[in-house]
């Protein structure tokens, strides 16, 4: 199916939708690194300008949106989101482009926070504005880990279908791993350790040639609070998350060695980024790029949900 994707950043939720069979011939950004890296990996069909001046004309006929609308506002890691938190209006904007272009499905992305956010009220008006739109929809909290991503990490899907739609679409995917604890049967394998993940990458000074592969001589700290935690190599990493700028202070993961932190290359992994997929900009900018992206390997069970024609 053909998509069009809002709010694209680096192009996580793209690439799983590419890798499911389906063709992405339109995205949008604001952010101009992550734009480049689109480019240079996924596709020149990537526009760098605000969504809110970009009218509908503009965008092309499609079956499929999706898109990853901020989340700044809406995260608990933010101890001072707001509802009135302008970041949280956006949303708006996939709402408007979804109901004048009027796909046949669409897939919205957001922090499991939204979920809490003013008591519920927020989602319920997200949930509320969609169905106006001309949507049954179907949502829920998926963990990434579910799907082979090593890493921990709680997302609000939110996925509609056009009502005159026969063929609807519900969450959550079939499951491909599980928690160990639990004793999966097949076929659902155990969940990929952050440890197992990164087994053979070599150590940045060992590898100069592989891309993003640089790190900080940040002296670790164990204090328990977010960036400053051991992490344990048999078990799937917690979330990579940043701050919302390129301009430093990124939280950043310790190695499952907790020897050091890690370096982008390896965040993309956790991300479960192909190896060859380069990052532009600088080392924050690159940090900040793979944490607000959607793991590729979650994206595609997403997309699998949908039909491809």
């Amino acid at each position: 199916m053909k998509v069009v994707s809002l709010f694209s950043g680096v192009g996580g939720l793209d690439l799983g939708f590419i890798w499911a069979g389906h063709k992405v011939i339109w995205a949008n950004d604001i952010f101009k690194d992550a734009c480049e890296s689109y480019r240079a990996n996924i596709g020149d069909h990537m526009i760098v300008r605000d969504i809110r001046e970009i009218p509908s004309t503009e965008i092309p006929d499609c079956d499929i949106v999706i898109g990853g609308f901020p989340c700044q506002g809406f995260s608990v890691a933010n101890w001072n989101r707001r509802s009135s938190d302008r970041r949280n209006l956006l949303y708006r904007e996939m709402v408007r482009v979804i109901a004048e272009k009027r796909p046949r499905y669409f897939l919205a992305e957001n922090v499991k926070g939204t979920v809490s956010l003013a008591r519920g009220k927020v989602l319920r008006r997200i949930i509320e504005d969609f169905e106006v739109a001309g949507y049954d929809l179907s949502h829920d909290v998926v963990n990434a880990a579910d799907y082979g991503v090593p890493q921990k990490r709680l997302r609000l899907i939110i996925v509609g279908t056009r009502k005159d739609v026969a063929r609807k679409v519900s969450l959550p995917p079939q499951k491909t791993h599980a928690d160990p604890k639990t004793k999966p049967k097949k076929p659902l394998k155990p969940w990929v350790s952050v440890g197992e993940a990164l087994r053979g990458i070599p150590e940045p000074i060992e590898a100069p040639d592989i891309p993003n592969h640089t790190c900080s001589k940040y002296k670790l700290r164990f204090v328990g609070y977010l960036g400053h935690r051991f992490v344990d190599p048999d078990a799937p990493a917690p979330t990579v998350t940043a701050r919302g700028d390129e301009r430093g202070g990124v939280v950043v993961l310790h190695h499952p060695g907790n020897h050091r932190r890690m370096t982008a290359r390896e965040l993309a992994i956790v991300q479960s980024f192909p190896m060859d997929f380069a990052f532009s900009g600088c080392r924050s900018s690159n940090y900040r790029q793979i944490a607000n992206a959607v793991p590729p390997l979650m994206a595609r069970a997403l997309a699998s949900l949908f039909p491809k024609r």
